[in-house]
C-alpha cells in the first residue's frame, strides 16, 4: 500500500515557493504545496549566526516518490544548502490518500 509523505522545506519568499511548488505539481511529483509566509529564522551558517525572513513549504507526496522529489527540489531550490525534511505520517484519511496517489503520477 502506498504511504503518504510530507516534505518540509523553506524558501526565500512566497513567489519562489509557489513557482517551485507549481512545477513539482505539474510534473506529478507532488499533489500540493502549502506555503506559509512570514516565517522569521535565526540560523547558524558558515560559522555565523544569521537572521532572515522565509516562507515555509509543506509538500504532499507519496513515499515511493521521495527520491525523485528530493532530486527535483534540490535542482530547483535557490539555496546552496536547502533544509529538506521528510516526514512520514503514521496514517492518512483514505480519501486523502486516494487523492494523493491519483494526483502524483510521476512515480
Amino acid at each position: 500500500m502506498e504511504r503518504p509523505l510530507l516534505v518540509y522545506t523553506t524558501f526565500p519568499d512566497v513567489d519562489t515557493a509557489l513557482a517551485i511548488g507549481e512545477s513539482l505539481v505539474r510534473d506529478g511529483l507532488i499533489a500540493c504545496i502549502n506555503v506559509l509566509p512570514g516565517m522569521r529564522s535565526v540560523y547558524a551558517w558558515k560559522g555565523a549566526v544569521e537572521r532572515g525572513e522565509e516562507a515555509v513549504g509543506i509538500l504532499k507526496t507519496r513515499r515511493s516518490l521521495q527520491k525523485r522529489v528530493h532530486e527535483a527540489l534540490k535542482d530547483r531550490h535557490p539555496y546552496e544548502t536547502p533544509a529538506i525534511f521528510f516526514i512520514e505520517p503514521s496514517e492518512a484519511d483514505t480519501a486523502t490518500l486516494d487523492w494523493l496517489v491519483a494526483e502524483t503520477p510521476g512515480g
